[in-house]
């Protein structure tokens, strides 16, 4: 792993979703721009508004690091999610709390044949989701489906 693509030490083992959650979806797209407009619009977060309709808000506190926080409204939830790992251009994972559902997101891109391969896995766990896990994975479902789509349609764009 390159030092220049990692804000993490290349000991550090990757940060993953709860396999074991009530609540798991994977999904991934092919999108037709450089790598670096994708990375760029997905991890500007005070920019998600103007080109993800169903986020109504987002701020981030300081840079995009490890550690960093940042607040959004999405769908009637207000969060606060925390940057848990980042490897600029290739993957960032961020996880908190919303309304009892603990929630660990992790992003994956990947450039090939002038191509990049977004990837999106998250969990969600706690009482809401056992109390009805396949409404809420469904729902977790539209919503990455979505972000994706709109994501793609964004960046391809230019």
């Amino acid at each position: 792993m390159s030092t220049e693509r990692t804000a993490q030490p290349e000991h550090t083992p990757f940060v993953t979703i709860d396999e074991s959650a009530p609540a798991v979806v994977r999904l991934s797209t092919t999108v037709h721009a450089p790598l670096d407009t994708v990375w760029r619009l997905h991890t500007d977060v005070d920019a998600w508004p103007d080109w993800n309709p169903d986020v109504t808000r987002a701020a981030l506190d300081g840079p995009l690091a490890p550690g960093a926080t940042f607040r959004w409204l999405t769908h009637g939830l207000d969060i606060t999610s925390t940057v848990l790992q980042l490897v600029p251009g290739a993957r960032i994972v961020w996880g908190g709390p919303a309304q009892g559902i603990e929630g660990v997101h992790v992003w994956t891109f990947e450039e090939a044949d002038g191509a990049v391969t977004v990837r999106t896995q998250e969990s969600w766990s706690g009482a809401p989701v056992e109390a009805s896990p396949e409404l809420l994975e469904q729902a977790l479902r539209d919503s990455l489906e979505q972000w994706l789509a709109r994501l793609k349609e964004r960046a391809e764009r230019g």
